[in-house]
């Protein structure tokens, strides 16, 4: 990850179009007076809403306010396929692939889907490796798979006291969201967040700190964090279906303290007891459900019509979430 002065803006511009991005825009990131979800240091991921300038590219106007009615398509309609993205958010060049799928019109508004990679990992290699792609595909969905920040055990994201340092990825997720809709036709009220084990606690973290984006996340193998689940307020009821193995052996299923990152050490609350905080955020009565057929156990009667869904599988390690499960609870949720 490079650092660009912020004086030196016309520099960053040439610099990007040299590594033949697709589109690659500037987002100064400034939190302003009414962001939501914490009021943390736009350093460490926990600020609210990012005023991201200047990123609708060269696809024509962006689509219209999450709530604000049918959005305005951009008039260049995007091939199929993957492509190399990059955006600047606050000074560090971040990247990441966007999917294009087959059925893509360019002319109805269509969910976005962004998947974030594990520990150590890529967005081209989650591309490559993630279940939902063919899932996704087949429901004409754009997905974005972006590249987390190096730290202490290789790429990863900041979700509070882990995984990587000094970087905002609550701005960067936002920012990208914002660039994608700037290029594709995209519904700003069905954004939604997946990813697994790091990548699943930056789910988890965008469901705190970033609900008036992500209308549901569906986070797999990677929990609540002790150290910081007081500060998740998220700005709304938003719905989380979550995907645990039993025996997972770097995310504990019943929590506890963990090395996962060294130096930076985390306890995990464990797949039950994320379940049931996520139930007392969105206000949800009642105990859950039995589990079903495929190990899911769910809330009902959840503020805001909101669903807290856990599916633990037995002997189970680091579960990447199943797209058939996932794909029909996230869609049936917007902003």
């Amino acid at each position: 990850m490079k650092r660009f002065p912020s004086a030196h803006a016309m520099h960053i511009a040439l610099a990007l179009g040299s590594l033949r991005c697709s589109q690659a825009d500037l987002y100064p990131i400034t939190p302003p007076a009414s962001a939501q979800g914490g009021g943390g240091s736009s350093g460490n991921g926990s600020g609210g809403t990012a005023d991201a300038r200047g990123g609708a590219g060269a696809g024509g106007a962006r689509g219209g306010a999450p709530n604000g009615g049918s959005p305005a398509c951009p008039s260049a309609i995007l091939p199929s396929g993957d492509s190399n993205q990059a955006v600047v958010v606050d000074g560090d060049m971040r990247s990441y692939v966007l999917h294009v799928p087959p059925a893509y019109s360019g002319r109805q508004a269509v969910p976005l889907v962004v998947d974030f990679h594990a520990l150590g990992q890529s967005g081209s290699r989650e591309r490559m490796n993630s279940p939902y792609v063919a899932e996704l595909d087949a429901a004409g969905v754009v997905m974005a798979f972006p590249d987390g920040a190096r730290g202490p055990a290789g790429t990863a994201w900041n979700v509070g006291p882990c995984c990587v340092a000094k970087v905002d990825d609550v701005a960067f997720a936002r920012a990208l969201v914002d660039q994608v809709r700037g290029v594709a036709c995209i519904d700003p009220n069905r954004v939604y967040a997946i990813g697994s084990l790091t990548g699943g606690g930056m789910a988890h973290y965008l469901a705190c700190h970033a609900a008036d984006v992500f209308a549901a996340v569906a986070p797999a193998s990677f929990d609540l964090l002790e150290e910081n689940v007081d500060d998740c307020k998220p700005s709304r009821q938003v719905t989380v279906i979550s995907f645990r193995g039993t025996a997972d052996s770097r995310v504990p299923y019943d929590g506890g303290p963990s090395s996962l990152v060294p130096g930076m050490p985390i306890t995990f609350l464990g797949a039950q007891g994320t379940h049931e905080k996520w139930a007392s955020i969105n206000g949800c009565v009642g105990p859950p459900s039995a589990p079903d057929a495929n190990g899911c156990s769910g809330y009902s009667g959840c503020k805001g019509g909101a669903e807290v869904i856990l599916c633990s599988t037995p002997n189970g390690a680091d579960e990447p979430g199943d797209p058939a499960i996932t794909w029909p609870v996230l869609q049936r949720h917007t902003l």
